[in-house]
């Protein structure tokens, strides 16, 4: 298993569950039923990347990845959703939310996304 960490926030159990147990044998994951408890823990973890459910209990995933990006988050972000047209891409954009999902989900696509945004990344070339 890899030190890199995957945040989840899914109020469906079911696919808190899920993700849990396909994610969970190559990442660390955390998973959190609703935006406010993944606001409090994330805040101060820092995971390596954040996957949210578009609509959620509060606020939607779209204002939890602002939120989080204002107090100073830097990882990777994605979403899902089962509402593909309320995404804005102005959002993903202005946020810097780098995939959408639409539910129900492809888990292979998914997880393929997931390897390569969390691959290690290539040094910049030096200048010559």
């Amino acid at each position: 298993m890899t030190t890199k960490k995957i945040a989840l926030v899914d109020d469906d159990e079911t696919v808190r569950k899920t993700f849990a147990l396909l994610l969970g044998k190559k990442y660390r994951v955390e998973t959190f039923k609703d935006p406010k408890q993944a606001l409090a823990k994330i805040n101060g973890s820092q995971p390596d990347l954040l996957i949210a459910d578009f609509k959620l209990p509060q606020f939607s995933g779209v204002e939890l990845i602002r939120k989080l990006r204002e107090k100073g988050y830097v990882g990777e972000a994605m979403l899902i959703t089962a509402h593909p047209d309320d995404v804005r891409l102005a959002d993903m954009g202005r946020f810097n939310i780098s995939h959408f999902f639409v539910k129900p989900l492809d888990l292979d696509v998914l997880n393929a996304s997931i390897d390569r945004v969390l691959q290690p990344k290539d040094p910049p070339p030096s200048a010559a």
